[in-house]
């Protein structure tokens, strides 16, 4: 089953554009890695520092190793010090109705 995985992040004052930038690198590199199906990166209109990216991937197992292969990086390296605190994470599927 597919899943979405929501990414929080807050950066500090100053830093928005070079997160931004880096977080669209993170995503970009998503493409290498079997199981990612596509991203979403919403930027917050009130909170230009405020960034949730929207992952899809074809399973949580392939989200998850991912994430552990991927977290130490240059660009998650480079991400990390423009944090205002650490990033959320939230592993979702989409409500299936018919499922009952």
């Amino acid at each position: 089953m597919a899943v979405t995985v929501v990414w929080d992040s807050w950066f500090k004052p100053g830093a928005e554009a070079e997160g931004l930038r880096l977080t669209r690198q993170v995503w970009a590199d998503m493409h290498r890695f079997e199981g990612y199906l596509g991203c979403q990166l919403l930027v917050d209109q009130d909170a230009p520092g405020h960034i949730l990216a929207l992952g899809r991937w074809r399973s949580r197992a392939d989200a998850d190793q991912v994430r552990d292969r991927y977290k130490d990086s240059e660009t998650i390296r480079q991400l990390v010090p423009l944090l205002a605190r650490p990033r959320d994470r939230w592993v979702m599927v989409e409500d299936d109705p018919a499922a009952g």
